[in-house]
């Protein structure tokens, strides 16, 4: 029996990948770090019954009408914003996702976020670095408390349960906006919920972890900045593109907001010119989220258990979609 031909968007363990090699017939992207490249992509879904895709990859109409034999794609990652999930369903491609394995690890990051942009603690890292640090003071690279402040969650999934249920543990308030009410958290976390602009208006802390669609895209724009407290701290760590980049920009120059921690951002990588670097009040990382060695070998585990799955015949562990 001929083995399904799955193309993999990008190098990943040799040592998670082997223990597929022997139900699939596997070829991998060579690079670690680059993307693959488009026309190589296109290529290779041609001749591929699954693939595995990254979030830098666009799984487009292009790319299913080229891959005639594609039974699934498996993007590596909790969302699917890079996927065209309707296409897919009418052309009867399963797609699937790594939700559950990373929720507790991207709760990890995005509550030590929160924590480096209220300490100042990149800062006080380069006072050193830079040889500065001269002497003492008592206000000197002094920060905002955590504890028993009020965090709003603004996206109330896996990974904002898991941050609520860290703020508890700093005796904060928990506040949260959501498509939905999520009663059990209310019960067991104390989380109360509220309006977008009541939670805005509120928070101490301002944590966006909602999913990027058509409704939330901007949602954080000058409007919402100027309602919030001018000793807000901003943080986000779900998709770039619910920011308006030069809305959060003008707000902290202004004194607006007090600082905003950043993982992710409208265009990645950021150019190094961006004016947020250029603000010593603004934290960034490269959207590395659910980037731990545990965590990241997880999802690749999840992506090929997928597409194993549904070449095989079974169903997907972690579907999105139901095609046709």
């Amino acid at each position: 029996m001929t083995k399904p031909k799955v193309f993999i968007a990008r190098k990943l363990s040799e040592e998670v990948v082997n223990q597929f090699k022997e139900s699939l017939d596997i070829t991998m992207w060579e690079d670690t770090d680059e993307p693959v490249d488009r026309n190589r992509l296109l290529e290779e879904a041609e001749r591929s019954d699954g693939l595995v895709t990254m979030l830098t990859d666009q799984v487009d109409q292009e790319l299913m009408d080229r891959g005639k034999r594609l039974k699934i794609i498996a993007n590596m990652a909790v969302g699917y914003d890079n996927v065209d999930v309707e296409t897919a369903t009418e052309y009867g491609i399963q797609i699937t996702n790594t939700p559950d394995v990373l929720t507790e690890t991207t709760a990890d990051l995005t509550f030590a976020l929160m924590m480096a942009t209220a300490r100042r603690l990149i800062e006080a890292n380069e006072v050193i670095k830079d040889g500065k640090w001269k002497n003492w003071s008592p206000l000197f690279l002094a920060g905002t408390d955590i504890h028993h402040k009020t965090i709003g969650i603004v996206g109330m999934g896996r990974i904002g349960e898991a941050v609520a249920r860290r703020a508890k543990g700093f005796g904060m308030d928990i506040l949260y906006h959501n498509r939905s009410r999520k009663e059990e958290a209310e019960r067991e976390l104390g989380a109360s919920y509220n309006s977008f602009e009541t939670l805005i208006q509120t928070a101490d802390y301002i944590v966006c972890l909602a999913p990027l669609t058509e409704e939330t895209k901007g949602i954080f724009n000058a409007e919402a900045f100027k309602k919030m407290k001018n000793s807000a701290i901003f943080i986000n760590a779900s998709r770039g593109p619910l920011v308006d980049e030069n809305a959060l920009y003008q707000a902290l120059i202004k004194g607006e907001l007090k600082a905003a921690g950043l993982d992710v951002f409208d265009k990645e990588p950021i150019d190094e010119n961006h004016p947020l670097l250029e603000l010593d009040q603004v934290v960034c990382l490269p959207h590395i989220g659910s980037a731990s060695v545990e965590t990241r070998k997880a999802m690749m585990e999840l992506s090929l258990k997928n597409v194993k799955d549904v070449l095989y015949g079974q169903q997907a562990k972690t579907p999105v979609n139901r095609p046709n």
